[in-house]
This record gives C-alpha cells, sequence and structure tokens, in this order.
C-alpha cells in the first residue's frame, strides 16, 4: 500500500492528530531541555576520563543496575538525538568491554532508533499521506520494493545522520520488524568499531590521559564502513537491473 491513495490509511485512521503527535513532541521537548541544560557538553572524552573512577565504582557495586541504566540513557540520547551520543559507545567498551558493551549499545540503540520511528511514523507520515506528489508516491515505491538493502546502506555509511535514517524509513512505509532487524544488523560494524576502540582506551582513560575522540576514526575504519554500505547497495542494484531488462524485453 502506497500513501498515493486518496481513501484513509491504517496508520492515521481513528487517532487525532494531537494524540498522533505527541511521542513526536515529548521527544524534541526533551532534546530542547537537554541541550539547555548543557547535557550534551557532558559527551566528552574529558568528562569520561573525570567520571571514569566514579562509574566504575558504582557498576562493580551494583552491576545490574548500572547496566539497566547505561542502557536506558543510551536508549533516551538516540531517541531525542542527542548530540554525542557516539562518544556512549566508546563508554560502553570503556566500562564493560566488548562482549558485553557491544551487546548493551546494540540493544539500547535499536530501542532508541525503534522509538523515534513510532513517532515519526505517527506524526509525520500522515502529512506526506494527505500532501504526496507523483514524484514523491515514485519514491516510496522505489523505497518499499528494497527497503531493507536501503536502510541497511544509510545504517552502514558513517556520513547519514543516525536521526535522518531513522525518519526516513517511516515516512516511506517500512514496516517495524524489518526496520528493527534492518537497525540491529546494520549497526553492528559502527558500534563494534567504537566499542572496541573504548574497550582498548580504557587503561588510557583510567590513568588520566584524554585521547582525541578525531583520532580515533581514521580513514581506514570511515572506508570500510564505507565499503560495507556499498555492498548493502547490491540486492536493490540487481533488482533494478533486473526491471530494467524486463521492461526493455516487453512489446
Amino acid at each position: 500500500m502506497t500513501m498515493c491513495r486518496k481513501r484513509p490509511h491504517p496508520e492515521t485512521g481513528g487517532r487525532r492528530p494531537l494524540l498522533r503527535c505527541l511521542p513526536l513532541a515529548i521527544l524534541v521537548a526533551a532534546l530542547a531541555l537537554a541541550l539547555a541544560g548543557g547535557l550534551h557538553h557532558q559527551l566528552t572524552l574529558d568528562a569520561l576520563a573525570r567520571h571514569h573512577d566514579r562509574i566504575t565504582g558504582l557498576i562493580q557495586t551494583h552491576p545490574l543496575a548500572a547496566i539497566a541504566g547505561f542502557c536506558l540513557v543510551y536508549a533516551v540520547s538516540v531517541a531525542i538525538s542527542l548530540p554525542g551520543a557516539a562518544l556512549l559507545s566508546l563508554a560502553a567498551g570503556v566500562f564493560f568491554g566488548v562482549p558485553l558493551g557491544l551487546a548493551i549499545v546494540l540493544v539500547a540503540a535499536t530501542a532508541g532508533a525503534v522509538t523515534v520511528f513510532l513517532a515519526a511514523r505517527g506524526a509525520l507520515r500522515p502529512l506526506m499521506l494527505r500532501h504526496a506528489g507523483a514524484k514523491l508516491c515514485r519514491m516510496e515505491a522505489g523505497f518499499r520494493r528494497n527497503a531493507a538493502s536501503y536502510l541497511l546502506f544509510l545504517r552502514l555509511m558513517p556520513v547519514f545522520p543516525f536521526f535522518l535514517v531513522n525518519v526516513a524509513p517511516a515516512l516511506f512505509g517500512m514496516r517495524l520488524l524489518p526496520y528493527a532487524a534492518v537497525t540491529l544488523i546494520g549497526i553492528v560494524p559502527g558500534a563494534l568499531v567504537y566499542v572496541s576502540l573504548g574497550a582498548g582506551l580504557g587503561q588510557v582513560i583510567a590513568e588520566g590521559r584524554v585521547p582525541d575522540l578525531a583520532d580515533l576514526m581514521t580513514v581506514e575504519i570511515m572506508a570500510g564502513l564505507s565499503g560495507l554500505a556499498v555492498l548493502a547497495l547490491l540486492p536493490a542494484l540487481v533488482s533494478h537491473v533486473k526491471a530494467r531488462r524486463a521492461a526493455r524485453r516487453r512489446p
């Protein structure tokens, strides 16, 4: 079903516009409060080094509560698109190591992304359903044919903002379960890079030294993630080539 149909869409029926917009409004308000309070300025390697001993002690004293709290903070940071949230992936490696840290990041990041997806689908997609033009309809049709490949490409390519990658599939009508599954798969390479770097920096930060975050993401790492992103587009490219060939064979 595309958003070009004139009849009411099942995603919009029965819910009042204000109620549909409420979740997204809450996320936007939370982001505004976080920025006003300067929380994004705390997501730095310097802050991580300053609070390292206290956080480590908390994890050792209350491990389960610390893991749950870290997951919640990470998920909320992703859901409200707080700048600098990538540092939390490094922190997961510093405090929990690679296996556990990676699991925490994957669960929390996916939960946050799903939250944004649902909020955007409820608030923004109905607007597109009412105002969609022919070009937008064609874009949606193309996206839905290879939604998983396109989303995986967007997840793997490190240049696309995480917030936009969360919102675009919602606007184009991607279903929740495929979105969550592809999101979980797509963030594995980047999360593994950050968590591994964080684990390697644990001793450096414990000694009070502050590494430069800009030096961590090397050209080689960026190139590797970009290569994976290009591979993710291959199924969509093959499908497009087959469709073009089939169209040429028609009388």
